[in-house]
């Protein structure tokens, strides 16, 4: 893979990456320097600025319509503004707990974008909270033993056309979740929690199902009283939990939903039709299948 870089304070900052990857993880290191930057325009089908500086000879630029998932390294500190600008296809985000400052325009139209996966603890000071603020679409956030989902919200300006004052106006519970974290920048797992029961009042069966099982399967830091609230909503709703976890073929979540001991039958039909053989055992109770092996003793 090829990088083109400048300096920057601290170590090199990654103006474009070129290779047939798109995939792609971006170095650590680059010339004994630390990667501790991300350009404007990274992964955007933009010229890269003049007086750049080149590792390798690749000529296909990780750009645009091609980028589907970005890892970056732990020393990266900040994403200038528009890096993953026009990424349509980017789904996945990997990086760790270490940045600190985003420009604007972060992930303009990354339509498909879908997870923040952060190696970091569950509960460690992270930028997730500035990540999150950068995308007000349906994003997850998976954290070592944390999984949460944080649903889209919208944002008016209402103007009071006498006076022209402008009233701003926020549209969904997931703006109230993003703010759930500590002062110290570590998610705050009973305020998100306690967001649930308002949730209940706006959000659809299908978001309410992804908060509820996400914080079930990897619970870390929940109470038994929101435990309680979590399994009440899925057993009042079996239809859409199991249809969630079949849709997106989540092991974990369709053994979470047979343990609370919800009726199956309708749920293995679905699974069946979906062409899910795995889900379809689980919901049928049998094991898994495992393919025989042999060995030189066996012939």
């Amino acid at each position: 893979m090829t990088v083109f870089w400048e300096p920057c304070a601290g170590g090199v900052r990654v103006l474009r990456l070129l290779g047939d990857t798109p995939c792609p993880a971006v170095p650590g290191v680059i010339g004994g320097l630390l990667v501790v930057e991300i350009g404007p325009y990274c992964f955007a089908e933009k010229p890269v600025r003049p007086g750049a500086q080149c590792t390798g000879t690749d000529t296909h630029e990780i750009t645009g319509n091609f980028v589907e998932e970005v890892t970056l390294p732990d020393t990266v500190r900040v994403l200038h503004s528009a890096a993953f600008y026009n990424c349509r296809k980017l789904r996945r985000v990997t990086l760790g707990a270490g940045v600190e400052s985003l420009g604007s325009d972060l992930f303009t139209n990354c339509r498909q974008l879908r997870v923040f996966t952060l190696r970091a603890a569950a509960d460690a000071p992270t930028g997730l909270k500035k990540l999150l603020g950068a995308v007000s679409a349906d994003i997850t956030a998976e954290l070592d033993g944390a999984r949460l989902f944080y649903p889209e919200y919208s944002e008016f300006l209402d103007e009071n056309t006498p006076a022209h004052i402008f009233n701003h106006s926020i549209e969904g519970e997931g703006y109230r979740m993003r703010q759930c974290f500590t002062p110290g920048g570590a998610v705050d797992y009973a305020a998100f929690d306690a967001s649930f029961t308002q949730a209940c009042v706006g959000e659809s069966a299908d978001t309410l199902c992804r908060l509820a099982l996400g914080r079930l399967v990897q619970p870390f830091g929940l109470s038994d009283n929101a435990r309680a609230d979590y399994e009440l909503y899925l057993t009042a709703h079996p239809a859409d939990a199991f249809k969630l976890a079949i849709d997106t073929r989540d092991e974990a979540a369709l053994r979470l939903l047979v343990g609370l001991g919800l009726p199956t039958a309708d749920a293995a039909v679905y699974c069946s039709r979906a062409g899910w053989s795995a889900g379809a055992a689980i919901l049928l109770g049998r094991p898994k299948r495992v393919k025989k092996t042999y060995d030189f003793e066996d012939l």
